[in-house]
């Protein structure tokens, strides 16, 4: 059967336009996969049966994976069988009547935008540490960026005359718009705060610790969290709490759910979908709550 893969990874490059991390999940499913049904003394992807696939699925789920492990791992036998078959290299695709488990989608937390508002005001003015705190968050909050981009950021990334920023994530560059009260942000913290906390040391990170160096996702979760506290929040908090409470907002105030989806950076866009059901949730609430005749 593997002998198919050298030319399955070229279509999934060259054809369906895969990301290396895709094509690298592919390849570890399909191992594992091969792996189970040589084990059952099937060699050949002819040999293959739609019972053989449904002994390995249920085997991963046996064996503790998760939901969305194994329905990915489903998704990846999917198109490695509809490949050999669509070459005619197999007579039958025995993952046609194959079916991946349900995942349940998880509702993000997000804060409201009162919330967001008052933990933005928590960072002090007066220190070079509450400084870069306060154009972080802003930043954050004003692009959606993962942590791990926010602290990636170069000083080259940020172009105040266009007003946009360049996002770094492990596939391509985002280019994404940059909002007034982050540029001012920025500004300040570039004039008041990074040479301070340099300590003339020499960088391109945008963003530096107290000791000059890049910024850690550690030490930047930890700010995070005193500063919600701070703030009166009570609600378990995460960077990425940021991430969805930019998306949410912007769907609930009218935003086209492709260009989030372009400022988010997901591949596909029913993984944005969910701030669509949750902007839609609200409505039928508040419609609920105050119409007359609604219940």
């Amino acid at each position: 059967m593997e002998q198919v893969m050298p030319d399955f990874i070229t279509y999934l490059t060259n054809e369906r336009n895969a990301s290396k991390s895709t094509v690298s999940s592919y390849c570890r499913d399909l191992e594992r996969m091969f792996q189970f049904l040589d084990g059952k003394g099937i060699k050949k992807t002819d040999d293959v049966t739609p019972i053989s696939l449904n002994s390995y699925i249920l085997y991963l789920e046996k064996e503790g994976f998760s939901i969305s492990t194994v329905s990915r791992n489903v998704a990846s036998m999917k198109a490695y069988f509809h490949y050999a078959f669509g070459r005619r290299l197999i007579e039958k695709d025995p993952t046609r009547t194959i079916k991946a488990p349900h995942i349940e989608k998880r509702v993000p937390g997000v804060l409201t935008q009162e919330q967001v508002t008052r933990l933005l005001e928590q960072p002090s003015r007066n220190t070079a540490k509450g400084i870069r705190d306060k154009a972080m968050l802003e930043l954050l909050y004003a692009t959606g960026m993962r942590v791990s981009e926010l602290i990636a950021v170069q000083m080259e990334d940020v172009n105040f005359s266009l007003e946009y920023v360049v996002c770094r994530d492990a596939e391509r560059l985002r280019v994404i718009p940059l909002g007034r009260k982050a540029k001012e942000a920025l500004k300040f913290y570039l004039k008041e705060a990074r040479d301070r906390l340099l300590c003339g040391k020499k960088g391109n990170y945008l963003f530096v610790n107290c000791q000059g160096n890049s910024m850690s996702r550690q030490g930047f979760w930890k700010n995070l969290k005193e500063y919600a506290r701070k703030a009166g929040i009570e609600e378990d908090i995460t960077p990425h709490t940021f991430r969805h409470s930019f998306a949410a907002h912007l769907v609930e105030n009218g935003a086209d759910l492709r260009d989030v989806q372009e400022m988010l950076g997901h591949s596909d866009i029913s993984t944005t979908q969910i701030y669509m059901e949750m902007a839609a949730g609200k409505v039928r609430a508040s419609y609920k709550k105050a119409h007359p005749r609604a219940d």
